[in-house]
């Protein structure tokens, strides 16, 4: 990967981290336009980078972080359902990551979901303190992004919506449970690599490349969750909805006329 190709992906992760749209479905989308070839590193960079995107969560966040020990609780009941699926599943979900039509048909489908979700869920209940129960149907709601093109941050923010949360206090704790969860995924797809001696040399050579996009990853997702908040209190998911829509039929008119999107 060139310092070029670095940037552009981490400027793609920093954005659609945070937005209902399946960053991990961007980012392999941008990885074809830009030719870059899937080797061991490549697939551990996209993961690892949104290390860089989970310490905007932190630092915006960060008197939230020094709460009581309840609020942990909760985010740890939350992340067990994907660390246990997510260790179990992990060469499947690979294999996934390798499948661009995967990622188009899932932009189409919840992209239609998302033309109703305001309607069939925003109906937040004056008590919005966060349960056990309400942490735990997160947590399994979460499992179903492992999927690429679902989106993380859509299927914990309508998660938390079918349990009565308002949009903004889903999404907020979809931010906050997306620091263990991401902060887990980076450091297993990490010590994957340490263990294996090839790709350990592979991962010294590309220290710097890490670093750079981790840095991109992080400024750009601070500008992505401020925006995203505001808009989401205020206009809902439609827009994000279409343009799922948008894109994923566009990548599926491509593979219909034969053009090959397949990840190197």
């Amino acid at each position: 990967m060139s310092i070029l190709h670095t940037i552009i992906i981490a400027i793609v992760e920093g954005i659609t981290e945070f937005l209902p749209v399946s960053s991990t479905g961007h980012m392999i989308i941008a990885q074809k336009l830009l030719a870059i070839e899937s080797t061991e590193f490549v697939k551990a960079f996209t993961v690892n980078i949104q290390f860089g995107a989970i310490l905007s969560v932190v630092v915006l966040y960060w008197k939230r972080f020094f709460q009581t020990w309840d609020f942990y609780w909760k985010l740890l009941i939350a992340f067990l359902p994907a660390a246990v699926i997510g260790f179990l599943a992990s060469d499947f979900i690979d294999n996934l990551l390798e499948s661009v039509l995967v990622v188009a048909i899932m932009l189409v489908l919840g992209g239609v979901f998302m033309l109703f979700v305001d309607k069939w869920f925003n109906n937040p209940n004056e008590d919005q303190r966060m349960d056990w129960k309400r942490s735990l149907k997160i947590g399994f709601f979460q499992c179903i992004a492992m999927i690429p093109g679902v989106s993380r941050s859509m299927a914990t923010i309508v998660g938390g919506m079918t349990t009565k949360l308002s949009r903004k206090n889903a999404a907020e704790f979809s931010f906050f449970l997306a620091v263990p969860t991401m902060a887990a995924a980076s450091g297993y797809k990490l010590l994957k690599l340490i263990m294996d001696p090839a790709s350990a040399t592979m991962l010294s050579d590309n220290l710097m490349t890490l670093l750079i996009g981790n840095i991109v990853a992080f400024l750009v997702a601070m500008a992505a969750i401020k925006f995203f908040i505001g808009f989401l209190t205020k206009y809902g998911f439609k827009a994000f909805g279409y343009y799922r829509i948008v894109v994923g039929i566009a990548i599926l008119v491509l593979l219909l006329l034969g053009v090959d999107l397949s990840v190197m």
